[in-house]
């Protein structure tokens, strides 16, 4: 800048030449005092600009905080008041009618116990849950929902009992069959090689199945069959299967998909991880629990749950690996129509009840 005009007055000793410098001096100055004034307004361009945009940003940032603002405001709304207990309108005599024994397990709200009732000495199981941690609607009516699911598979033989419902100021007790014979997930580790033959692999995977198919009768999805949702009723080795936990089951209508990530990363399907799911999913779900059973691994494996959701999506079970060689040819032909990964060309619990029927009679 100014190419160091400075140094020019040094040069030359004559008048002339000095006027000469002086205007080439004048002319340079206001070629410099030109140039700066020409970067001082793009400099001011830019800086308006840059103001400008800033000015958006900072409006823009102003509108979403005012937008989340709303957002919590609506859900503040929606959240039960402090020291309000909500009344489900269930019996209120639970104390009268029973007495809380040993702790069975506990969950997210509550816990199990076993109770005896004081009329006959029949031992049930209570799922006691804490209102004071139910603070969202939608805690109150997972617990109502739970109930009507109850109520609704009532008498089926697979299905745990259920008794009744009550609650008092502080909980909601939920009465239910008490089955003593342990989780399908101990009897599959206790079991040779961690693995059922073909013959009582099939007797388990038909009761799976039956409730399945009674659920989906009833427009309902169970959503989270595992085999630690499965309960036998006692310890004998013919003792009858039960379902339990409905605490992620939900009705849905004909042609509606559920749009959320439910249940357990080993057993969920393909279509609950791309968020349009219905009652195929319990199928699938049943398929990976065969799988277990007959070879006593599972299907997809991974170190994290990301990983195993990659698994679900892209690959295929292994029939190449012991003990699948072994194994009959309808036995895996059953399980790969289970495991078909898309849920239209997949069996329906109904049809592969049917099928599974047949293979225990030949």
């Amino acid at each position: 800048m100014g190419i160091c005009l400075s140094t020019t007055k040094v040069s030359g000793s004559n008048s002339g030449s000095n006027n000469n410098n002086a205007n080439h001096h004048r002319n340079a100055n206001k070629e410099e005092a030109k140039r700066r004034h020409n970067r001082h307004a793009r400099n001011d361009t830019t800086h308006k600009h840059q103001h400008q945009h800033q000015e958006r940003a900072k409006n823009y940032q102003q509108l979403k905080t005012k937008q989340h603002q709303k957002t919590n405001s609506r859900r503040q709304t929606g959240v039960i008041p402090c020291g309000k207990r909500t009344d489900f309108g269930y019996d209120k005599d639970f104390d009268r009618r029973y007495t809380i024994g040993k702790l069975l397990g506990h969950g997210q709200f509550g816990y199990t116990y076993v109770a005896t009732d004081k009329a006959n000495g029949d031992r049930v199981a209570v799922k006691k849950i804490e209102k004071n941690k139910m603070i969202l609607p939608i805690a109150v009516e997972d617990v109502k929902r739970e109930v009507k699911i109850l109520q609704a598979l009532a008498g089926h033989e697979n299905v745990v009992k259920f008794y009744n419902a009550f609650e008092d100021d502080n909980y909601v007790y939920i009465a239910m069959e008490l089955c003593e014979g342990g989780e399908l997930l101990d009897r599959i580790l206790a079991k040779k090689d961690s693995r059922y033959t073909e013959k009582d692999a099939a007797v388990v995977v038909r009761q799976m199945l039956r409730v399945a198919a009674e659920c989906h009768l009833h427009g309902l999805v169970h959503r989270d069959m595992k085999p630690e949702n499965f309960l036998f009723k006692s310890a004998k080795e013919d003792s009858s299967l039960k379902a339990t936990d409905f605490g992620l089951s939900d009705f849905i209508k004909p042609g509606k998909k559920f749009q959320d990530i439910v249940g357990s990363a080993y057993y969920v399907a393909p279509e609950v991880l791309k968020r349009k799911s219905g009652p195929e999913s319990d199928v699938w779900s049943i398929g990976v629990i065969t799988y277990i059973l007959l070879c006593g691994r599972r299907p997809f494996w991974d170190k994290t749950e990301d990983g195993i959701f990659k698994e679900v999506l892209r690959n295929k079970p292994d029939f190449r690996r012991k003990p699948w060689p072994s194994i009959s040819n309808s036995a895996k032909d059953f399980v790969k129509k289970l495991l078909v990964k898309d849920p239209r060309a997949r069996l329906t619990a109904a049809q592969a009840l049917c099928m599974c029927i047949i293979y225990i009679q030949q």
